[in-house]
């Protein structure tokens, strides 16, 4: 699935795909390509009994109907109070996360089949000269620019909360025994922090938007290979997916790539 818009003498163009991988029955991965509105979002549902699922599909649906409601909205009647200092894009991303954190806990309070479900988001949306990058969770935002690969995100989880404290060696890390552990994620409580990243996109610039179905399965070294060597994203999300599944596929996996092209 592919689609692209303009922006400023450039085009912006993306492609993602979603894949249940090789070990689970049920793909509880969500994810959003633009179409009236500059956005992309990857989601990946935690919950167990198809409750995974239905809070990443929330999540995409709460994220992008909130930026179409407010595409055109003069007057800012929104759910949360703005923060004026902010520029108006990251008060939207911000509202729009926060919104769907509250529709999804409040369903997983309502209905008994989806008590304890959550999910993780990486949203992103093009505004004008500028990237504003929303997340919660361990999906993951990576950037490829000039040669030089970096994870925009910091992953929520309580690995790297222990990377972090206690300096863990690779070898400790490869041995960790809690990987999957979120600390942060929409629908565990009633209120969420989101952490936004601004970029200013340049051309040849590669986004990639991915589960950790993606980067639990393939190194950062593999995915950047693979960013700076295949010029069609499609076949990207495909040579992402392949690689995930032939490591093990142990977790659906999600990926949404973009690039900065000529117009």
């Amino acid at each position: 699935m592919s689609t692209s818009f303009p922006l400023d003498g450039l085009r912006v163009r993306f492609s993602g795909d979603t894949n249940v991988g090789m070990k689970r029955e049920h793909n509880e991965d969500s994810f959003y390509l633009p179409q009236t509105e500059r956005l992309s979002i990857v989601a990946d549902g935690m919950g167990g009994h198809a409750s995974g699922e239905v809070a990443s599909k929330m999540a995409v649906e709460t994220i992008a109907g909130f930026f179409k409601e407010t595409q055109d909205e003069q007057e800012i009647t929104w759910p949360y109070k703005i923060d004026r200092g902010h520029h108006h894009a990251i008060n939207r991303m911000v509202t729009a996360i926060k919104l769907a954190n509250l529709k999804i806990h409040e369903e997983a309070q309502r209905n008994p089949a989806c008590k304890g479900m959550g999910t993780t988001v990486v949203s992103s949306l093009f505004d004008d000269d500028a990237l504003v990058i929303g997340h919660v969770g361990d999906s993951r935002l990576y950037r490829l620019r000039e040669g030089m690969f970096d994870q925009m995100t910091e992953d929520h989880s309580l690995l790297n909360d222990y990377i972090k404290m206690k300096h863990l060696t690779p070898e400790e890390i490869a041995v960790f025994p809690h990987k999957n552990v979120i600390v942060r994620a929409l629908g565990m409580k009633p209120t969420v922090q989101v952490d936004i990243i601004v970029d200013q996109p340049r051309l040849g610039d590669v986004y990639l938007l991915c589960s950790d179905g993606l980067s639990g399965m393939v190194g950062d070294a593999e995915i950047a290979q693979l960013l700076a060597n295949e010029p069609d994203l499609d076949n990207l999300c495909d040579r992402l997916i392949a690689d995930a599944n032939k490591n093990g596929g142990l977790d659906n996996i999600t990926v949404v790539a973009v690039r900065l092209e000529k117009e």
